[in-house]
Order: C-alpha cells, then sequence, then structure tokens
C-alpha cells in the first residue's frame, strides 16, 4: 500500500456504556473499550502496518485509543497531532444526557431527527452536516497531502468526525451517510490511487 490511510473509531467510553449522548465531553474508555483498542492495533500488527504520523481529537478517549494502537504495533513515540477539528459532533444541550430520558422529554421523532438527519443540529450543538463542515477542510488541508506523499497515516477520532471522512472517501450522500454506523475499535484501512480516490478498501473485524 503506497498511500496508506487507516481510521479507528475509538473503544467503547464509559458513556458509550452508559448510552449518554457524549459529543464533546469527555469521558474515558471502559475496560472494553481499552481491549478493543489494543485488539485494533493487534490486527493491524498481523498486517504489518506501519505508521509516519498519527493524527487524534482532542478528546481522551480517542487520544487513549490511538496510544493503545500504537503501543500494540510497537510504535508508541510515534509522532501524533491531536486537533479540536476531529472532535466527535457536538450534541449540545443533548450532551450527557441519557438517550431515554431524551425521548421522554422531546419525543422520540425528534430525538431521532437531531440523531439521524444530515442537516437538522440539536439544540445548542451540531448536525452531521456541521461536523462534515469542520472535518473536511482538515482532512484536505493537513492529512491527505501526507497520504498523497506515501506517508502512512493513522486518524484515531469519533464516529461521528469519521463518518465525514467515510463519506467522501466511499463516495456516500447527505442521504445515505447518516444511516451509516462505525463500529468502536474497529479499523478502516484504505489504500488510495494517485487521484486520491481509493483503491481498495479493508475492514478489520474479529
Amino acid at each position: 500500500m503506497n498511500r496508506l490511510l487507516v481510521l479507528a473509531r475509538h473503544g467503547q467510553s464509559e458513556w458509550n456504556l452508559k448510552n449518554l449522548f457524549t459529543g464533546w465531553k469527555d469521558p474515558g474508555l471502559t475496560e472494553l473499550g481499552i481491549e478493543e483498542a489494543r485488539n485494533a492495533g493487534r490486527r493491524l500488527k498481523e498486517m504489518g502496518v506501519q505508521f509516519d504520523i498519527a493524527f487524534t481529537s482532542d478528546l481522551s478517549r480517542a487520544q487513549a485509543t490511538c496510544k493503545l494502537i500504537l503501543e500494540e504495533i510497537g510504535q508508541p513515540n510515534l509522532k501524533t497531532i491531536a486537533s479540536q477539528a476531529l472532535n466527535e459532533r457536538d450534541y449540545g444541550d443533548l450532551s450527557g444526557l441519557n438517550k431515554d430520558d431524551a425521548r421522554a422529554r422531546w419525543g422520540e421523532e425528534q430525538v431521532h431527527i437531531w440523531r439521524r438527519s444530515y442537516d437538522v443540529p440539536p439544540p445548542g450543538g451540531e448536525s452531521l452536516k456541521d461536523t462534515v463542515a469542520r472535518v473536511l477542510p482538515y482532512y484536505i488541508r493537513e492529512i491527505l497531502p501526507r497520504v498523497m506523499r506515501g506517508e502512512r497515516v493513522l486518524v484515531a477520532a469519533h464516529g461521528n468526525s469519521l463518518r465525514a471522512l467515510v463519506m467522501v472517501l466511499d463516495g456516500l450522500t447527505s442521504e445515505t451517510i447518516p444511516s451509516l454506523e462505525l463500529a468502536t475499535g474497529i479499523p478502516l484501512v484504505y489504500d488510495l490511487n494517485d487521484d486520491t480516490t481509493v483503491a481498495s478498501k479493508k475492514v478489520l473485524e474479529g
């Protein structure tokens, strides 16, 4: 693989476990989340993957996942760049609320719209469209040029910030991207063509 880009959603967080909207709040990983991150590193090691640089968000669950992956592949001191641009979608007033409590307060349909529409933000927060508008310029400016130069890049981030990248890489639309789910701790391994399109994609499950 000459133009390697690996995307990894963080392992299970304490708030994932409690069914809470997390967003820019900063809970740590659960024991399962730590193991998911380590397993992601082991699967990448089995492929013989090594990286030249890593990117992550400003949030500790993504940073811890990145660190654990790099430890497993034997690159614990790899240069890693953290940026708020890769943070999870900001859920605004929903942050910290149990999803069932939010449905009881605002109704099942309204919460579903906030969670699964492309361009309707929750109160005080970001829509997926807003998240895409934040993540993509950073990807185009900071990450993609490195991949195109032949650097092998790891991005450890969040379900929604990574969906923004997958939307572009996989050619998804505003209609199809909201239904995409990215599992915790499962790396997506991309090899890019010289025109930035995808030559191959592997999902490292199991």
